[in-house]
C-alpha cells in the first residue's frame, strides 16, 4: 500500500511539474507580455488563492495509466478518485484525517486478502500525516499547486490559443516538454496541462471557486483497528 501511495503521488506530481508549468494571459489580462517565469508565479498566486478547484484527467507512467478526478478545497482538504493500472481508490481528506476506500482488487493487491475483507465497502481512516501523507498531499490545494507550478526547468512561452472555447496562453518546459495552458482573460487560472511522449496525458483544471461539500464518510475503520 505504501509503495502505491508514494508511486502514484510521484507519478502525478512529476508529470504535472515537467509538463511545462505555466501561467496565462493575453490582451485580456496582460500576462502574455510578461516573461514566462513571471507568468508562472502569477498563475500560482491566482490558483492558491481560489476557494476550490476540480482537477481531472489521465497521465501515464511508462505503459501504466493513472487517472484522477479530485475536488480540492482551500484550507480544508479534498475528495475524489484515483486509479493506477485499473486499481482504483476513493479519497477524502478533512482536516487532520484522510479516508481511503479501495476496491477489493485494490486492497488485495496492496494490503492482502485479509485487509480487503475487513475493509469491504468501508473506508480506512488514517492520520493525514505519516505513511498516508503523500495521498493527503494530493488533496491539499496549496501544496499541490505550489509543487506543480513552481517545480520546472527552463520555460518558454508558446503564445495564445483556445482550449474548450477559453482563450489561453501556454508555457512549455523546454527541458522536459509539455505545456500548461492558463486563462488569458480574467484571473490567470490554469486551464489544462498537456504532455506528450513519456508520461503523456492531459489534466484539466475547472470548476474554480464552486461550492464543494466536504465531510468525513460515515462508514470507516481506523488504521489502528487493522493491527
Amino acid at each position: 500500500m505504501t509503495q502505491f501511495v508514494r508511486g502514484a503521488t510521484c507519478t502525478l506530481l512529476t508529470a504535472l511539474a515537467v509538463a511545462g508549468c505555466g501561467g496565462s494571459a493575453s490582451s485580456g489580462n496582460g500576462l502574455a507580455a510578461k516573461p514566462p517565469n513571471a507568468i508562472v508565479q502569477e498563475a500560482n498566486n491566482a490558483i492558491i488563492h481560489a476557494s476550490s478547484v476540480h482537477v481531472a484527467g489521465s497521465i501515464s507512467s511508462g505503459s501504466v495509466p493513472l487517472t484522477l478526478d479530485l475536488d480540492l478545497v482551500a484550507g480544508r482538504g479534498g475528495r475524489g478518485e484515483l486509479s493506477e493500472g485499473g486499481l482504483t481508490f476513493r479519497v477524502i481528506t478533512v482536516g487532520p484525517s484522510v479516508y481511503i476506500q479501495g476496491t477489493p482488487a485494490f486492497w488485495t493487491h496492496f494490503a492482502g486478502a485479509s485487509v480487503a475483507r475487513t475493509l469491504d465497502d468501508k473506508w480506512l481512516k488514517a492520520p493525514a500525516s505519516g505513511q498516508f501523507a503523500p495521498i493527503a498531499a494530493l488533496t491539499n490545494m496549496q501544496l499541490l499547486f505550489g509543487k506543480v507550478l513552481l517545480s520546472h526547468g527552463s520555460l518558454q512561452k508558446v503564445g495564445t490559443s483556445t482550449v474548450n472555447g477559453q482563450k489561453v496562453v501556454g508555457v512549455r518546459d523546454s527541458k522536459a516538454g509539455g505545456i500548461l495552458y492558463v486563462a488569458a482573460t480574467g484571473r490567470p487560472y490554469p486551464v489544462e496541462v498537456v504532455k506528450r511522449g513519456t508520461g503523456a496525458g492531459r489534466i484539466v483544471f475547472d470548476r474554480i471557486n464552486q461550492p464543494v461539500a466536504l465531510a468525513p464518510p460515515a462508514n470507516s475503520r481506523s488504521l489502528a483497528q487493522l493491527h
